[in-house]
């Protein structure tokens, strides 16, 4: 079922156009998690394709949420690497399947993650639509990464958002004559480079001892109880199946 979210995301208030309104199918509480965006090209390589969903699943282990826009390639990777912890924005509206053969993937995600869309029923996405929804998702993430990207493709039109949004860039190494658009952006000073995956991801965070925190939830704390202590991180617990909330209370799963 396709819902209204209200209120809209505040990490959209920087855009010059924010949206006026989001319809949403799935879960919306990972938009309370911390983000990350991940894009890139339609036709990855086979090291594109391995890098990106080890990346977008590390993110995942330590409590972020992966945003990207539900195309084929690197954006379909980021999203099946980070699954259920994954956000889609759409260029087009909820009630349609596009590109179709990502149909299940974008299924799926309505259910079990976040799927959005600034756009009415029946709107069929255009050229210029994904444009649109790239500055939605390059502004959630508070960083942008792209594992590989043509010189003059849509992908770079996201980089020059993240740069005209502060947010910072973060690409893979290639090698000559492959992913020249993510090459200029190290040529140019506008992105740094990813070497090391465990050393990046650790800039961001690190896989704490959830078995030892979860035992905070044997007393079965309230609701409020236990955001105090752990903030947002037991929404991505709940999500994982490891405790469950009901009446206002948290219990372990």
């Amino acid at each position: 079922m396709t819902k209204i979210l209200a209120p809209l995301p505040k990490r959209l208030e920087v855009l010059k156009k924010p949206p006026t309104t989001l319809y949403y199918q799935g879960n919306p509480k990972l938009l309370k998690q911390k983000l990350i965006s991940i894009v890139g090209t339609r036709h990855p390589n086979q090291y594109t394709k391995e890098m990106t969903r080890t990346i977008a699943a590390a993110f995942a282990k330590i409590g972020y949420t992966v945003v990207s826009g539900a195309a084929m390639g690197v954006d379909a990777l980021a999203h099946q690497g980070a699954m259920p912890q994954t956000i889609a924005v759409m260029a087009n509206s909820l009630d349609i399947s596009y590109p179709a053969v990502n149909k299940k993937l974008i299924s799926k995600m309505s259910q079990e993650a976040l799927v959005l869309s600034e756009y009415e029923a029946n709107t069929r996405a255009t050229k210029y639509a994904f444009v649109i929804r790239n500055r939605i998702v390059v502004a959630l993430g508070e960083a942008l990464i792209i594992t590989e990207a043509d010189e003059n493709s849509g992908t770079m039109r996201s980089a020059e958002i993240a740069i005209e949004l502060g947010r910072p860039i973060y690409v893979l190494s290639h090698r000559a004559g492959e992913s020249l658009g993510t090459q200029k952006l190290l040529r140019e000073g506008d992105a740094s480079l990813i070497t090391d995956v465990d050393d990046f991801i650790a800039q961001f965070g690190r896989i704490e001892s959830v078995e030892e925190e979860l035992l905070f939830f044997k007393s079965n704390p309230t609701l409020s109880e236990a955001l105090a202590q752990y903030g947002d991180k037991i929404y991505e617990w709940e999500l994982e199946g490891k405790i469950c909330i009901n009446n206002l209370k948290v219990h372990l799963s």
